[in-house]
């Protein structure tokens, strides 16, 4: 009995020997064991594998199969369509009072210094073509909307002188008193001379009168001398033309006047800056017609 329960014993701490085995080795301890006789033997050493596992400190991460990219193709860059240009208002050739407005507002910015003329010139274009190229416009000469609207930006609106600083505004209406005979019609109001027969009118120009110091008298009068190549004992210069109507004061072309404008004044007399028209009114016009000023 005691050999039967000597060997159930033996064979029950076995068990639990390799249970205890097993357990180490699971945990990967050193095992050290004992032969039968019971003297230890070299310890063994269990290793364990375990699976990767990136999430542990320290641990090398598994890479992926390196993937090469698939080149993106570089997109093309849509053709913008050039913009149309600006439409032209006017150029060389045209004329009219636009015209003369955007010779007046050419003078206001020093890009224009004759005129206005009315008259889109080679002046006129010239001035158009540096004051595009000065502002980074196309330097055409001809004035577009987009050139229209700087300009308009840098200006003021012109006044009636200033558009007719050189003659040309349209003459006023005739004055009754100039309907009837052989008359000299002078507006100061519309600074124009018609030139009339019986209520007809044969040719029209522009005048200058005096300054407010030296007015030009209104009111009728009568030519009453006429000279051609007189010159003023007052003030020692050049009357041609010369068609006298009241004391000292006369109808005649003036070189002042073709030059300057209105920019200056006579000292009382009717000037004309068109030396051709007034030297055909001189050659028509008698001593003794009527010679009409009015507002």
């Amino acid at each position: 009995m005691s050999f039967g329960g000597s060997g159930l014993r033996t064979t029950g701490m076995r068990k639990v020997m390799f249970a205890v085995l097993t357990a180490l080795a699971v945990s990967g301890c050193t095992v050290q064991t004992t032969d039968p006789d019971g003297n230890p033997r070299s310890p063994v050493h269990i290793q364990v594998s375990h699976p990767p596992d990136d999430d542990k400190p320290g641990a090398t991460p598994t890479q992926a199969p390196t993937q090469v990219p698939t080149p993106t193709p570089t997109p093309r860059k849509a053709t913008r369509a050039p913009s149309p240009p600006a439409p032209v208002l006017w150029s060389r050739g045209d004329s009219g009072r636009d015209v003369r407005e955007l010779q007046a507002r050419l003078r206001q910015v020093a890009w224009l210094y004759d005129g206005p003329t009315g008259s889109y010139d080679d002046l006129t274009e010239n001035a158009v073509r540096g004051f595009q190229g000065k502002r980074g416009l196309p330097r055409t000469g001809r004035t577009d909307t987009v050139t229209w609207q700087r300009l308009l930006r840098m200006t003021r609106e012109p006044g009636r002188w200033e558009l007719y600083l050189m003659g040309g505004q349209p003459a006023a209406y005739p004055d009754p008193r100039c309907l009837t005979g052989r008359v000299l019609c002078i507006s100061k109001t519309s600074r124009t001379l018609r030139w009339m027969i019986d209520g007809r009118t044969v040719s029209t120009v522009a005048v200058r009168f005096g300054s407010q110091y030296t007015p030009t008298r209104e009111g009728v009068f009568r030519v009453y001398w006429k000279s051609r190549h007189h010159v003023s004992t007052l003030y020692d210069s050049p009357m041609p033309y010369a068609m006298f109507f009241s004391g000292g004061q006369a109808v005649h072309y003036s070189a002042d006047f073709a030059a300057r404008g209105y920019g200056g004044a006579s000292h009382g007399c009717v000037n004309i800056r068109d030396e051709t028209a007034i030297a055909a009114i001189f050659a028509e016009v008698s001593n003794g017609d009527k010679v009409v000023v009015h507002w």
